[in-house]
């Protein structure tokens, strides 16, 4: 090849390398603005998918208790009591989410045990309002005390 076109593939080279590396630039800017965002968001719909996953996992094993044949009539009646426990979890967990919802955040997911009840509100961070009207709707809708109520904020 001749010295001239050699220059000009270089040249040409460099020209791309710059606009490649302006685009990586500008792309890598309007990603970090929306990212806090999709994180939150995606983790509260992981959150709620890896729960309802776990939860049909549980349905399946108590209906394989149930509907078994060699499950003796003890077996079958802690399955069906499981069952049942676990599905009225399930609605409480559903209705205090969409109550503490409609207190003006924008989400938010609980997990009911024996024990606790914990609440993850998204939120970059919350006031003692704020706090006060998320453990008014648990105690009140969950027969609860306050002492056992965790709340997380999550951005």
């Amino acid at each position: 090849m001749k010295k001239r076109t050699k220059i000009i593939i270089l040249t040409l080279m460099i020209v791309l390398l710059g606009v490649t590396g302006y685009l990586n630039i500008v792309l890598n800017n309007s990603v970090k603005q929306t990212s806090t965002e999709v994180t939150a968001t995606s983790y509260f719909t992981s959150y709620r998918n890896d729960r309802a996953s776990t939860r049909d996992q549980e349905i399946l094993y108590y209906d394989a208790i149930i509907e078994s044949p060699s499950s003796s009539s003890a077996a079958i009646d802690a399955a069906e009591q499981a069952k049942l426990a676990l599905i009225s979890t399930i609605e409480k967990e559903r209705a205090v989410e969409g109550l503490i919802r409609a207190q003006g955040f924008e989400d938010c997911v609980i997990s009911i045990s024996d024990s606790k009840v914990n609440v993850i509100v998204k939120a970059l961070s919350l006031t003692e309002n704020e706090v006060a009207k998320i453990c008014a709707v648990v105690t009140e809708q969950l027969k609860t005390q306050i002492r056992n109520i965790v709340i997380f904020s999550v951005e």
